[in-house]
This record gives structure tokens, C-alpha cells and sequence, in this order.
């Protein structure tokens, strides 16, 4: 299993690679390499709690019998000093069968703490190589925001200068004098279409206010 998390976090880059080329989203394969890694972590804690509780349960039989061969021991003495022979050598037979077994328990023991402390520091450096790719993982999904951002904006202003947009723009342009040229020249058409009677009741129009002056001007005079 650590070789397995090693040889994802070797390759991360080079997949991310891969994953641009074949259009994948970065994105959503860095989190899938995130989620491996810490599967991969799990798993290791379990192997690690095993060897623990394995090194625990062989540190307990050690134990147990060295003070095995200490209680022999002393019950050896105490069947001398009672003058019992027999008794002192069937203590002293059992001691040796728990030497024996304290000598074999004693290097399996002895591998089984290596391999703890081994095991241990293999764990926290996946833990540690795993924050770092927690970091690069957070800079690499901003990174791809951004060029996302970037790629977007350049994109709808290019839209927006386009030769497209801008002989669009000239149309309308030509569409607005277009009409204010023809509201013109109906402004025209109208003013040449007047009639005969027009022209003269615009006249007497005109007419009548000018009577109306200057009779205003003859009443001023006589005060």
C-alpha cells in the first residue's frame, strides 16, 4: 500500500498532463488523486494498528515469561531450603522451558518493534506528503479558475470587437440616417405640397395681426 500511494504521488503531474491534453477537467482529477491519497493513508493506519496491537501482544508473552522464569527460580530456592529435591528440579525444568521461550520471544519481539517504528514514520511521512499535495492540489485548482476566468473574458471581448459585431453596428448606424433622411425629405415634400388657399389664408393670417398692431399703435398715440 505505501508503494502504491508513492507511485501516485510520483505521477500526479504527468496525468494532469494527460488529463489537459485529452480535455479532462484538472479539476475533478485532482480531487480523485486526493481521495486515493487518503484511502491509501487509511489503509496504512490499519496496517499499523495491527502491527502495534502484534507488538503489544508479544511484549505481553515476553513478559510474562520472564516473570515465569523469576517465580521458577524462587520456587526453586524454596524447595532446597525444604530439602526437596524433586520438587526443586521440576521448578527448575519448567524454568527452562520458559527461557526457551523468552529467548525465541525475545527476537520475535525485538522485529516486531522495528517494524512498528518503521511502519510509524512510513505513515507519517504519507501523512505529510499528502498535506503538501493538499496545498499544491488548492494552487493548482486556483491556477485553473483563473485560466478558466482568463480564457472567458478574452473570448467575449474578442466577440465584442469582432468585424461580425462591428458591421452590425454600422448597419444600425446606417438605418438611424436612413430614416432621419427620410423624415427630411417628407418635412419637404409637405412644405411643396401646399395648396393655393393655403398660401392665401396664411396671408390673411398674417394679415389681421398686422391690422390688429396698428390699431394697438394708432390708440397709444391718441393718449
Amino acid at each position: 500500500m505505501f508503494q502504491f500511494f508513492k507511485r501516485v504521488q510520483t505521477y500526479v503531474e504527468s496525468e494532469l498532463n494527460a488529463a489537459l491534453d485529452k480535455a479532462e477537467d484538472p479539476v475533478k482529477m485532482l480531487e480523485q488523486f486526493m481521495r486515493d491519497m487518503a484511502a491509501d493513508i487509511r489503509d496504512a493506519e490499519t496496517a499499523v494498528a495491527k502491527q502495534l496491537a502484534n507488538e503489544k501482544m508479544l511484549k505481553k508473552k515476553f513478559d510474562d515469561a520472564n516473570s515465569m522464569i523469576e517465580k521458577r527460580q524462587q520456587q526453586a530456592i524454596q524447595a532446597v531450603e525444604a530439602n526437596n529435591e524433586e520438587l526443586a528440579r521440576r521448578a527448575l525444568e519448567d524454568k527452562q522451558t520458559y527461557v526457551k521461550q523468552a529467548n525465541d520471544l525475545k527476537s520475535t519481539y525485538e522485529q516486531a518493534a522495528s517494524d512498528s517504528i518503521v511502519l510509524r514514520e512510513k505513515l507519517a511521512e504519507m501523512k505529510r506528503e499528502y498535506e503538501q499535495m493538499e496545498i499544491k492540489k488548492d494552487s493548482l485548482k486556483a491556477r485553473a479558475e483563473s485560466a478558466k476566468t482568463r480564457t472567458m473574458i478574452n473570448r467575449t471581448m474578442s466577440s465584442v470587437g469582432s468585424d461580425e459585431s462591428r458591421s452590425g453596428f454600422e448597419r444600425m448606424e446606417e438605418k438611424v440616417m436612413q430614416y432621419e433622411a427620410e423624415a427630411e425629405t417628407s418635412e419637404d415634400l409637405r412644405a411643396g405640397s401646399r395648396s393655393l388657399d393655403d398660401e392665401f389664408a396664411s396671408l390673411n393670417k398674417n394679415s389681421a395681426v398686422d391690422d390688429e398692431l396698428a390699431a394697438l399703435k394708432q390708440q397709444f398715440k391718441k393718449e
